[in-house]
């Protein structure tokens, strides 16, 4: 890719149209250095990132480097909850990342400096960062503080299901709904944002200490003039994104992802990113490194603290130097030094300036668990395997009770996500039953979240431990209880799920990590009696009509791949 001062030299036209900006002669021939963020008024984790827009630009300009900054608005999961809107919500991270490619190859650049926060945006920015192989360093935007007491985002679903049938006054609903989000900042638990803020720093693509720092705080605000000279360090030493995410910094991210009980919502960004730069990370690469990784963050939806306790207990490092041996640590990262040389010098009081615990009550080692005392000796997700799902599916088992690791329960079928909500709350779901919700896939309806299903079993006693959620859709970062996602193939491409009918008895085996109709109308049968049966429903099964024809939801459930491979259109 050419420089901008190459460009410069082809295109003519680019000094006077820069010079109709404001930018004179002389700025011209400095650097010039591309500032990508997903600043908006469209949600708290990008409200405020134009802060450090302006920190980031102010001290470019002391560097004698000249920076532009551009804006892709990225949408908030919790706002498009519950209605259509959850549709565009994975699509949007392939179109924020389309745009930044346009962005810098229509106008080159020599780096980039990427700022964003939350759940679809800072997945994106990582996409576009190692579709470009390009000097690049993410500055994560920080996560807000909890409520009165300890509330956070992530208990609302559960207080609606809980308002819905009854069990608390509808002002102490509206109370909890006026103080889960106190401030600015990615939501202050250990969902899709908080774990892709966290995996960035694993990847090397962040600071050491950079993720989940408080929103508004000058410590990330000093962050932000530190990541713009990293930028010109990676610039002047041609350090770019393909030097950075290897395979093994991949492998290092999952591990991380299994020390903190990560977001299942990873496993579809990672295979995305690693896959703009021809790398092979599949969900089986989670499940392996997972069964040897220990699960150690006490930290919501999971445990029990707010996730910006990870800041006063020292950080994402404070984590990483828990599980060093399951590291590599002859990575390259953004500072132009190994993982293992940042693990060394990083120094939590003198990084972070201020470093105090937020409750003299709560120890460093009640937030981050030790090794020798984790929260489980393995960590938090696994990929089952069966005629149900014969690509796999992913369940975030940390969140089972040990009674559903091996449990056999009777089918309730629903195509859609509505229906299976209404009979959650309306009482027509009984202990084991195995909800299944279909057609929400990637190509079925664009993979929404589900969300407000999940919660109302979860949050429901006679449920929330003996009976499963099926899906091919996913689930939300902050769902908890027995959810099995990104079942694949779809129903939408005609995957097994789309025959399974009420009444066939499900086997769930996480220790073997299988997943199989193994009984019809409440009697079991052979494996032999099963296939067959599943095969003369698939000759009857009615081609499926696509949802969107149009539109970019069009263009995405035409061409996504699989919830196993990423739901990605590339």
């Amino acid at each position: 890719m050419l420089n901008s001062q190459e460009v410069r030299s082809i295109a003519p036209e680019m000094d006077s149209l820069r010079i109709g900006m404001g930018i004179n002669k002389r700025d011209l021939s400095k650097p010039q250095v591309l500032i990508e963020s997903t600043f908006g008024k469209s949600h708290p984790g990008s409200v405020h990132l134009n802060k450090l827009v302006e920190v980031a630009k102010n001290n470019f300009n002391k560097l004698d480097v000249e920076p532009y900054d551009y804006y892709g608005t990225d949408i908030c999961d919790g706002q498009a909850q519950g209605h259509d809107g959850m549709n565009y919500s994975l699509v949007s991270r392939e179109i924020i990342a389309n745009l930044i490619e346009i962005h810098y190859k229509a106008t080159p650049f020599d780096g980039g400096l990427f700022i964003s926060s939350c759940d679809k945006g800072l997945p994106a920015h990582l996409v576009a960062i190692a579709r470009l192989k390009i000097p690049a360093i993410v500055m994560p935007g920080g996560i807000m503080g909890s409520g009165p007491e300890l509330l956070t985002l992530n208990q609302i679903g559960t207080y609606s299901a809980m308002f819905k049938r009854g069990e608390i006054t509808e002002e102490k609903y509206n109370f909890y709904k006026e103080n889960a989000c106190p401030g600015c900042g990615a939501c202050s638990f250990m969902g899709t944002a908080a774990t892709m803020q966290t995996l960035t720093e694993a990847l090397g693509l962040a600071l050491p200490g950079s993720a989940l720092l408080p929103a508004r705080s000058k410590v990330i605000e000093e962050y932000a003039v530190r990541s713009s000279e990293a930028l010109m360090t990676l610039i002047d030493k041609g350090i770019t994104s393909k030097e950075i995410l290897t395979k093994e910094a991949f492998e290092n991210a999952i591990v991380v992802h299994a020390a903190i009980g990560g977001s299942t919502n990873a496993m579809l960004h990672i295979p995305a990113i690693a896959k703009q730069l021809g790398i092979e990370i599949t969900a089986d690469d989670f499940d392996r490194i997972h069964r040897e990784v220990p699960y150690l963050l006490n930290v919501r939806p999971s445990g029990h603290w707010p996730a910006d306790y990870i800041y006063h207990s020292g950080g994402i490092p404070a984590i990483m130097n828990k599980i060093k041996k399951h590291l590599n640590l002859d990575v390259i990262t953004v500072t132009g030094k190994t993982l293992g040389e940042n693990l060394e010098e990083f120094n939590a009081e003198k990084s972070y300036q201020v470093f105090t615990s937020m409750n003299k009550n709560v120890k460093e080692d009640e937030v981050i668990l030790n090794v020798d005392t984790p929260i489980n000796e393995s960590g938090s997700v696994s990929v089952l395997r069966g005629n149900i799902a014969p690509e796999g599916c992913v369940i975030k088992h940390s969140a089972l009770p040990k009674t559903m690791w091996k449990v056999q329960l009777t089918a309730r079928v629903f195509d859609s996500e509505e229906d299976a909500f209404n009979a959650v709350i309306e009482k027509r779901i009984k202990p084991g039953d195995a909800v299944f919700i279909r057609y929400e896939g990637p190509r079925g309806s664009g993979m929404p979240e589900m969300f407000y299903t999940t919660e109302a079993i979860a949050s429901d006693e006679k449920l929330n431990s003996t009976v499963a959620l099926i899906t091919d859709g996913r689930f939300s970062g902050a769902t908890r209880g027995p959810a099995i996602g990104h079942v694949s193939p779809e129903a939408a491409s005609r995957g097994p799920i789309a025959v399974v009918e009420d009444g066939d008895i499900v086997d769930i085996n996480i220790d073997e990590r299988k997943i199989n109709v193994v009984g019809i109308k409440g009697k079991i049968l052979s494996k032999e009696e099963v296939v067959e049966i599943f095969n003369d429903r698939m000759k009857n099964l009615r081609k499926h009509e696509q949802k969107f024809k149009d539109g970019v939801l069009g263009l995405y459930t035409s061409n996504a791949t699989s919830g196993i491979e990423g739901g990605t259109i590339y």
